[in-house]
């Protein structure tokens, strides 16, 4: 399998070093500023669903990725998902939920409508280490990393940004791996207090955090520049585990299939999948595995109110909000306003044109967004294209999400985070009739402790373990938007 750039002007067939996939394992964008992704979506038999659907989460993982990583000796890759995806690592199951399942299922709501039923589920995705579902794919990635880093004896100084849980996944997936630093960037005082006590807590000489003064655009920015400047990012040996890395990416795939799998007892029936989504990694994802084949209705993309993926999905016009734009919000995952893996799907919807894909990305640098839906002055009119893959939207505020989480908890007697929250909420408005939506869970609840006892009144259960993290020592560094400030930091810490 070969990977292309979403502003390759040539195949990777037609190139001199085509490239697989530990060739961009550790890196995340491509040369020239694109994205990476597969030349071609493999495709996925009703044979091989109905074999995968009585497999254990970490086969299922192995099945699904070894049609990506195709140069990884498939005894290794299958080591690799067995270590990773056990009910010891995922442990942090709600009660009555069974761990070794890894992302268990909940039905919330079945109800009798006319022509049949509409159900509503709920997919566990946040019982890893740090109680997000950015563990699902960081977890794998750590052992990746180790893997690769092992056979060749090189070292990895990982630089990356965080709204709040990838951060804290990534950081306690590289903690102690050999050869393994990580530089973490957060925008300072925006995130809850668990998300900040998680990072900062760590004492681990190779992790290192820092408090960025800004919004999570502008650490993101930072990161983008320092992955361009491609001399210093050669000599640091930087690497990336934002949502941007390819590999994420393709760990989140296998939680669509397993959703499916368990939601389903025949390949006749589809599901839908709404994604509560501020950088479109996860939900992107889940339309990688709708090109396979997994026979998805709807994938609906649930916002706050930092709403430029909602704006686009119900207008065709992509319009990226400035810093002072960007709202701190109570599901402050999603206070982002510049989506890092939309550019995947805009590759797909303009017939993987890599030429137009650049341009229409120059225009976000230069006029803040690009228009396409087909009115006098637009820059195209594929917005029309978007329904044929399954894309839907919706925005959820402050007040939705305090009331749903008390709907939720009076009504299924669970507490729901933020950011599921604005799923739910969403997901009511996008059900179809014997079409099971299913609700893809963002964290546990307390790591938003905040808003939960706004909401409910009182605190909500942590897991054992995470009872006291707040009062536990912390270890950060707070920065100016600096790149040049920001790469000596790096590079004195590095010593390379």
């Amino acid at each position: 399998m070969h990977y292309v750039s979403t502003r390759a002007d040539q195949a990777p067939s037609q190139s001199q070093q085509p490239q697989q996939f530990s060739d961009i394992l550790l890196g995340g964008l491509a040369p020239d500023g694109g994205l990476y992704l597969p030349e071609h979506y493999p495709q996925v038999s009703g044979a091989e669903l109905d074999a995968w659907r009585t497999l254990s989460y970490a086969d299922l993982a192995f099945e699904i990725l070894k049609k990506f990583a195709t140069d990884i000796p498939q005894a290794d890759l299958k080591a690799l998902t067995a270590k990773t995806y056990t009910k010891a690592v995922y442990r942090n199951a709600r009660a009555g939920e069974n761990a070794a399942d890894i992302t268990p299922l909940r039905v919330l709501e079945e109800n009798l409508v006319k022509g049949g039923s509409t159900t509503l589920i709920l997919q566990a995705l946040s019982n890893g280490p740090t109680l997000a579902f950015k563990d699902m794919a960081m977890q794998l990635l750590g052992n990746l990393f180790e893997y690769t880093l092992a056979k060749t004896g090189a070292e990895l100084n990982i630089f990356g940004a965080t709204s709040g849980d990838t951060g804290s996944a990534a950081e306690y997936a590289m903690r102690g791996k050999r050869g393994i630093r990580v530089f973490m960037l957060s925008p300072h005082k925006k995130m809850s207090a668990f998300q900040t006590a998680q990072m900062f807590s760590l004492q681990d000489p190779n992790i290192h955090n820092i408090a960025v003064k800004g919004v999570f655009d502008d650490c993101q920015d930072m990161v983008k520049a320092v992955s361009n400047d491609l001399p210093y990012k050669a000599r640091q040996k930087i690497g990336t585990v934002n949502s941007i890395n390819w590999a994420r990416v393709v760990a989140q795939v296998v939680y669509y299939f397993r959703g499916y799998l368990a939601a389903t007892t025949s390949n006749d029936q589809k599901v839908s999948f709404t994604v509560p989504s501020g950088n479109f990694g996860n939900i992107c994802a889940g339309h990688i595995a709708r090109m396979m084949g997994l026979p998805i209705s709807k994938l609906v993309a649930a916002t706050n109110e930092n709403d430029v993926l909602d704006e686009f999905f119900r207008t065709g016009v992509y319009r990226v909000r400035k810093s002072s734009e960007t709202y701190h919000t109570s599901s402050p995952s999603m206070d982002i306003s510049k989506a890092s893996n939309f550019e995947r799907f805009v590759y797909d919807l303009v017939g993987r044109d890599g030429a137009r894909v650049k341009a229409l990305f120059a225009k976000v640098d230069t006029h803040g967004g690009f228009d396409l839906s087909g009115k006098p002055g637009s820059d195209g009119d594929e917005f029309r294209q978007v329904a044929r893959y399954g894309f839907e939207s919706g925005k959820s505020t402050h007040k939705d999400r305090l009331d749903t989480i008390r709907d939720v908890a009076d009504d299924y007697g669970i507490t729901i985070d933020t950011h599921t929250a604005d799923g739910i909420k969403v997901a009511r408005e996008h059900l179809e009739v014997n079409v099971p939506m299913i609700v893809l869970e963002t964290a546990l609840a307390a790591k938003f402790n905040e808003t939960i006892l706004d909401a409910l009144g009182v605190d909500a259960e942590r897991p054992a373990g995470f009872e006291n993290i707040e009062d536990l020592p912390q270890k950060f560094a707070v920065m100016d938007t600096d790149v040049a400030k920001m790469q000596a930091y790096i590079a004195a810490h590095t010593g390379l």
